[in-house]
């Protein structure tokens, strides 16, 4: 779900002082039509759907007040979510100006926040960015795995964090399984 990737890469830097809760956040994210609903996976299946769109274009998502809930934000980030003509897979990504941030942080200092956060989760791991610089949103199909990235221009000071995840494999039910698995120290 698009604000399970959203909270993964936010909490952990807002924990570690690297984003201060009030500051202004972007949040895009691509998710596969299978997240959208009865009607959209319909429109999608039959052809009637476009390749790509966003959606949610009010600004008020129905996952805004979780990802303000669980990430430790003050300010509503705005959160920008779409959907591509293919079944499942997600991409969020947190766009970042790393001289605004405090103690202009560098990617790789990000990437070591976030990896010392996850160090030791089954599910969720911390990657290095692909030479190619490019993300396949379907790459964790069918897995309850996250993986997050650090892309990053020091010379721009420009990051962009993703989270990659299956919509379908990281929703509710997979949830609940990690849930179990915890409660039960399995």
């Amino acid at each position: 779900m698009l604000c399970h990737g959203a909270i993964a890469l936010i909490r952990p830097l807002v924990d570690a002082g690297a984003i201060p809760a009030d500051f202004p956040l972007s949040l895009p994210a691509v998710s596969g039509y299978s997240g959208g609903g009865r009607q959209m996976i319909e429109d999608y299946e039959v052809g009637t759907a476009p390749a790509f769109e966003l959606y949610g274009l009010g600004l008020k998502h129905k996952h805004l007040p979780e990802i303000m809930k669980y990430t430790g934000l003050s300010r509503r980030p705005v959160f920008i979510p779409s959907v591509g003509n293919f079944k499942q897979g997600m991409l969020v990504q947190l766009p970042l100006h790393l001289d605004l941030l405090p103690g202009k942080p560098t990617g790789a200092q990000l990437q070591d926040m976030l990896a010392k956060h996850y160090a030791g989760s089954e599910w969720v791991t911390v990657e290095a960015a692909p030479e190619s610089n490019k993300l396949d949103a379907l790459a964790l199909n069918d897995t309850n795995k996250m993986e997050l990235r650090v892309f990053a221009n020091e010379e721009h000071r420009q990051a962009v964090l993703v989270a990659r995840l299956d919509n379908l494999g990281k929703g509710a039910s997979g949830a609940a399984v990690q849930n179990l698995k915890l409660m039960l120290s399995l």
